[in-house]
């Protein structure tokens, strides 16, 4: 069977009937971060090109206030994450310190410090890997040595008065609008699978240009400067990662696999700007199903768009397989 035959069966139905564990209506939580704006920060803080596009002038405000040693904990972490792994610094520790309970520094050193309580409850998540830990426990020594610069630099301090106010600002505006659009039952009616909760926790921040980020549970982070579309199509999206159970779906795995000789598809993940993620063929088509379901989820609320114009600029228009779902 083809492989858009079968990925589009694997998504139910609109108007399929709500089940027990469905939810109708949906809570809003909008809140600033401290820990997440922190692990967001730790992006520009290497130093990274691509993130100082969007942080150069903080960049230039605090990193002459660290020594050398402690620039150099951040660019390993660059270099080990991003360089040789392909990943993204921010999203990967953002979902495992999700899955702690720090929110100061203090907390974060501690965590990094005894990680077994992190370890236990990713392990109870889809997100859980061997090679995944492997890769936080390689960067253990160089997330203690950042976070005690931050904490010697006051950037608690820092955030607390140059960053809070102004995402804070944001937030009232965001929280007026958010309660009038109820999109958990159109997630859950589309996977096919409810929700753990109809409560959607958006974190505003202000270091995480220019991404979006899933963390555990039904929670994302975003950025501050968002309009409200792009906010509202960010909850959509991110609550339908993953949207596919491969572990219980051979069909699908396989089909999928089949993509790899797909020449065309295969250079868009060959050949594309590392830092916008997505650096594997699984990462790829994970996304472009979830976006291909947030455009028609969207259009219904007057949020769709342009999607031929989103499509062409996304990510320098890697998304292909999006637009070849999209346009069944």
């Amino acid at each position: 069977m083809p492989v858009l035959t079968i990925v589009s069966a694997s998504l139910p139905l609109l108007a399929q009937e709500q089940r027990a564990g469905f939810h109708d209506t949906t809570d809003w939580d909008l809140r600033p971060s401290f820990l997440f704006d922190t692990l967001c920060a730790l992006n520009f803080l290497s130093g990274d090109k691509y993130y100082l596009q969007y942080y150069q002038n903080d960049y230039d405000r605090l990193s002459p206030q660290l020594r050398p040693e402690e620039l150099a904990a951040f660019v390993n972490l660059k270099r080990r994450i991003k360089d040789e792994k392909g990943g993204i610094i921010s999203a990967q520790l953002a979902l495992y310190f999700s899955a702690t309970d720090a929110e100061s520094l203090d907390d974060m050193i501690r965590v990094v410090k005894d990680s077994s309580v992190m370890q236990r409850n990713l392990k109870t998540t889809s997100y859980y890997s061997e090679d995944g830990w492997k890769l936080y426990e390689e960067s253990r020594g160089d997330l203690v040595v950042a976070f005690n610069a931050l904490k010697r630099i006051h950037f608690d301090a820092d955030w607390e008065k140059q960053i809070k106010p102004q995402v804070e600002k944001s937030r009232a505006a965001i929280a007026q609008d958010l309660p009038r659009y109820n999109v958990v039952p159109r997630v859950e009616a589309v996977l096919g699978s409810p929700r753990p909760t109809n409560k959607i926790t958006v974190y505003l921040l202000y270091y995480s240009q220019p991404h979006g980020i899933k963390i555990t549970g039904t929670r994302f982070l975003t950025h501050y400067s968002y309009p409200f579309r792009i906010v509202l199509r960010n909850a959509i999206h991110e609550m339908m990662h993953p949207p596919y159970d491969l572990a219980h779906d051979a069909a699908l795995r396989a089909s999928l696999q089949s993509l790899r000789s797909d020449a065309f598809l295969m250079n868009k993940v060959e050949h594309h700007n590392p830092s916008f993620g997505y650096n594997s063929l699984e990462g790829l088509e994970e996304e472009d199903c979830v976006q291909a379901l947030e455009q028609i989820l969207s259009e219904p609320l007057g949020m769709g768009g342009d999607p031929q114009r989103y499509w062409k600029m996304q990510d320098d228009g890697i998304h292909v397989l999006a637009v070849a779902l999209y346009s069944r």
